[in-house]
């Protein structure tokens, strides 16, 4: 039997950008995992992104910085880029290539995978189920997270959309079921880098957190792998450990841009807003990886950040998120009180999946809904305030605006450092909906009301 041997290349016909394009070359593949060597003996590391004919493209990691067409050889693996899984990946935190930062050894592990990840067989997937308690009230009690789902965090620019990332991956449990959270953080400057880290330092030292940092002057090319790392090392501590993961990715608009900056250098042609024509297939195949598998105990959950240019949800980043997850929370300006949530503009789609008796609370989803249409109704209460007065709403109209403003101040105002259990968050859930007079709340059963109504009926 014939074993293949690596071959190594010294033909390099260009050095463009990030990318090293070599020739002559055979038998080489797509996303094959290549070293580069230059003059002084110095290896770096990369992907095959494209190949034609005898030329194939290699993604530099490290940068093409130093390199010389001349002198530089390439050496190809035979195989995509495999990286270590197993339980040593919990409690530490790494660049985002997976290159220890926390003074510890390089991750082993007894088992590869491959970086890129497998597609999950559609005819084995369980729908989710079971939630996933954040700490966050507004979350848990309107927007609940659900194990298995993929749903996103838009925010408005200028909004501490990292902070309120690192305090889910902070706080976020499963109740006495085996947890990890997996914190994939791109495009970071050292000031946010250290925020996040200071904010989930406990979580890491309980070595129930993983945190892969790619920071802004990394090479862009990282970006592009930080997300698949956290992705296969959170699969295999789900499917094999059996361990419920939830994966907080940050900031993806940092991700994209990085595969726009790739795709000009590749000589693409752009589509909207200079993005590749294949973001939407790209991003699918990040957010697609999370889920459930009938007969095995553990789940991937995603929870994808991305920060809107200039405000804009029908940016190509949001937009295409958007229809790939289940459900998204958008952060606004207009609402001023931290974590700045907007309810009327967030939603879980799988949030009646995760809630209910044994679960959370048997009321949950109507208690929800009633809290959703009473702040509607205080919505179009203050639009009509703005043109005739206050003084000249109904008193209904007038108890709505109380009750939105109980809910501003005892269920969605929560410090970046507080956590509230499921049974704190349901307690201030009616007392903002105990403003309003009993027979509004109609949304309620009669049992419901006579356990948590706390108003004059």
């Amino acid at each position: 039997m014939t074993t293949w041997a690596p071959i190594e290349y010294t033909d390099v016909a260009e050095l463009r950008g990030p990318l090293v394009v070599v020739q002559g070359v055979q038998n080489v593949g797509w996303d094959e995992y290549a070293t580069i060597t230059l003059e002084s003996g110095e290896r770096r590391h990369g992907l095959v992104l494209d190949v034609d004919r005898d030329l194939a493209v290699v993604q530099v990691l490290e940068g093409t910085g130093g390199l010389r067409a001349e002198t530089t050889r390439v050496t190809f693996a035979g195989s995509p880029l495999r990286i270590p899984v197993g339980a040593g990946w919990r409690g530490r935190v790494c660049n985002g290539r997976g290159r220890p930062l926390d003074g510890g050894p390089p991750v082993f592990g007894h088992d590869s995978a491959p970086v890129a990840g497998l597609p999950m067989n559609p005819t084995v997937r369980e729908p989710p189920a079971e939630p996933v308690i954040t700490g966050v009230s507004a979350v848990d009690a309107l927007t609940t997270l659900v194990r298995g789902q993929k749903m996103a965090v838009f925010a408005e620019s200028g909004l501490p959309h990292l902070e309120f990332a690192a305090q889910v991956a902070a706080q976020a449990h499963t109740g006495d079921a085996p947890f990890s959270v997996i914190f994939a953080a791109m495009g970071l400057t050292h000031g946010d880098a250290g925020t996040v880290r200071d904010i989930l330092d406990t979580r890491s030292s309980a070595a129930e957190l993983t945190v892969l940092l790619n920071l802004a002057g990394d090479p862009v090319i990282e970006r592009l792998l930080t997300p698949r790392i956290a992705l296969t090392v959170a699969e295999h501590l789900a499917f094999v450990l059996r361990r419920h993961v939830l994966v907080v990715l940050a900031d993806m608009t940092s991700y994209c841009e990085a595969l726009r900056e790739v795709s000009t250098a590749r000589g693409e042609i752009p589509a909207r807003r200079a993005y590749p024509g294949y973001l939407y297939s790209d991003l699918a195949s990040i957010y697609e990886r999370c889920g459930r598998i009938r007969g095995r105990p553990g789940s991937v959950t995603v929870l994808p950040v991305l920060s809107m240019p200039a405000g804009d949800i029908t940016h190509p980043v949001p937009d295409l998120t958007g229809y790939i997850t289940e459900g998204q929370i958008l952060l606004s300006r207009e609402v001023t009180s931290y974590p700045h949530i907007d309810p009327l503009s967030s939603l879980s789609r799988m949030m009646r999946a995760g809630v209910g008796a044994g679960r959370t609370r048997p009321e949950h989803l109507d208690l929800a809904a009633q809290i959703q249409a009473g702040l509607s109704r205080a919505r179009q209460a203050g639009e009509l305030a703005d043109v005739v007065g206050e003084s000249a709403l109904s008193p209904a109209d007038r108890r709505y605006l109380a009750m939105a403003e109980a809910f501003r101040t005892r269920l969605l105002a929560q410090r970046p450092d507080e956590v509230r259990t499921l049974e704190e968050t349901f307690e201030r859930a009616w007392q903002v909906v105990s403003v309003l007079p009993r027979g509004e709340l109609s949304m309620l059963s009669e049992e419901s009301l006579e356990a948590g109504y706390e108003g004059e009926s």
